[in-house]
């Protein structure tokens, strides 16, 4: 009884307020085998925006060769109707990528890194230090033209290539992408192999790095369900004051460079945790449900959203009945 008066107590010292960073549209479509269509996508991003979201990563500013689906960048940053008080970030690679995105128009973007050598080679070819070097030629030229940005690091804890991550190589890597001009860090389960105890650890590293008291004001969790355990490493964060959480609506993505990994946690059974939690998003639950809908229709695939799938089956069970 004591230990969960004391988590309320916790969790409750914290701002009752999130931010849910809507990730479908990129992180959610890109590992899709089949290209979807750009019209549809930019009529997702357009639904998406209805919502209430506050932040909706749009796309990817790479090179078709490496992801096809995200060939379409410019034609779909350029056409979703921008709402003023929505962030629309997109991925960066490089130099290139920002170039082309800062000439669509983009006011935020992202870049990332991984906390493996293994899965940084695999996915951007080149180690963690030499990603750093990449970053800083985009960040420079980013500050320079006031583009907000934000940074990702994948593998938080675990790596398909390595095995486990030691949370100092995390914290180290969020350290650098701070110094770079990052305003949030988005610390990536990438395969989702992360438990309560692994994101504590890694929590309790980044705290004790930083001299800060407001540190987790910068950081965000991304988690993917592959092994079911995303709602309750994001329960886990609560009590450090995360309260920045990247999802994916109708649970859609994956990551091409690490095979098994299923999407990420879905934005509605997000919402549905956190409204149990008395927590506030700002974001229409019933809504986020009809664009998860929407889309898994439109691609043809499984809806893996629990809550969605729950919902939309009691709806259609009361219009039978009426």
């Amino acid at each position: 009884m004591f230990r969960f008066l004391k988590n309320y107590i916790l969790v409750r010292s914290f701002s009752n307020s999130v931010r849910i960073v809507e990730v479908g549209p990129r992180d959610g479509l890109q590992n899709e085998s089949l290209i979807v269509p750009t019209a549809t996508k930019i009529n997702f991003i357009n639904k998406l925006s209805e919502t209430g979201l506050k932040t909706i990563e749009v796309t990817s500013f790479v090179s078709p060769k490496w992801i096809p689906q995200m060939a379409d960048n410019e034609e779909v940053f350029k056409s979703i109707d921008i709402k003023p008080e929505i962030s629309y970030p997109v991925l960066v690679p490089n130099l290139q990528g920002f170039e082309k995105a800062l000439s669509a128009g983009v006011k935020e973007i992202a870049i990332f890194g991984a906390a493996s050598e293994a899965f940084s080679r695999k996915n951007i070819n080149c180690s963690i230090a030499k990603s750093i070097e990449r970053f800083s030629l985009v960040t420079e030229q980013a500050r320079r033209k006031d583009v907000k940005i934000r940074g990702y690091i994948s593998c938080i804890a675990g790596c398909p290539y390595e095995g486990e991550t030691k949370p100092l190589v995390v914290a180290n890597l969020a350290a650098s992408m701070l110094d770079l001009g990052c305003y949030e860090i988005s610390l990536g389960d990438t395969i989702g192999v992360g438990t309560p105890k692994k994101i504590k650890a890694l929590l309790n590293e980044l705290q004790k790095v930083s001299s800060s008291d407001k540190i987790f004001e910068q950081y965000a969790l991304h988690c993917h369900d592959t092994f079911g355990q995303a709602l309750t490493n994001i329960y886990a964060s609560l009590d450090f004051g995360i309260r920045i959480f990247d999802s994916s609506v109708a649970g859609l993505g994956g990551c091409p460079y690490a095979a098994g990994a299923s999407g990420n946690v879905a934005t509605e059974d997000l919402l549905y945790f956190l409204n149990g939690q008395g927590l506030e998003s700002g974001v229409d639950l019933k809504k986020v449900i009809d664009v998860g809908d929407y889309i898994s229709t439109q691609i043809g695939r499984v809806n893996r959203s629990k809550v969605g799938v729950a919902v939309l089956a009691k709806e259609k069970l009361n219009k039978v009945k009426s």
